[in-house]
């Protein structure tokens, strides 16, 4: 059986900062793009699971949530695949209120830990 979400927190580009609940055994790191006011991509990673490898079997279902209340951003996900198929997840979020080149749009890439 799959262990509770674990807390974790990370900061991006423009030093905001972010709270995240992951699943243990199934998520290896978060990155996190943007675009910058120079037009040019920075990719940074967010979030790195201290565990390195599952410490325990990885279920079916995945769920994450990531939240930055400086941005007001709050996103959740939920996804079910049978064990072992998941490899990425891509979220893109976008602020209708913030400028475009700073805030406007935010792409993270969550990639799952390796088979053991």
């Amino acid at each position: 059986m799959a262990r509770h979400n674990r807390l974790g927190q990370g900061v991006d580009q423009y030093g905001f900062k972010y709270r995240i609940s992951y699943p243990p055994d199934w998520l290896d790191r978060i990155r996190v793009t943007r675009r910058l006011p120079s037009g040019r991509q920075s990719t940074r990673t967010l979030f790195r699971n201290p565990a390195r490898r599952p410490l325990g079997a990885v279920s079916g279902l995945i769920r994450t949530t990531i939240e930055s209340a400086e941005q007001g951003l709050e996103v959740a996900v939920s996804l079910r695949a049978a064990s072992g198929h998941v490899d990425e997840i891509e979220l893109r979020w976008r602020d209708a209120a913030g400028p475009p080149h700073e805030t406007g749009q935010i792409s993270f890439r969550l990639t799952g830990l390796p088979p053991a």
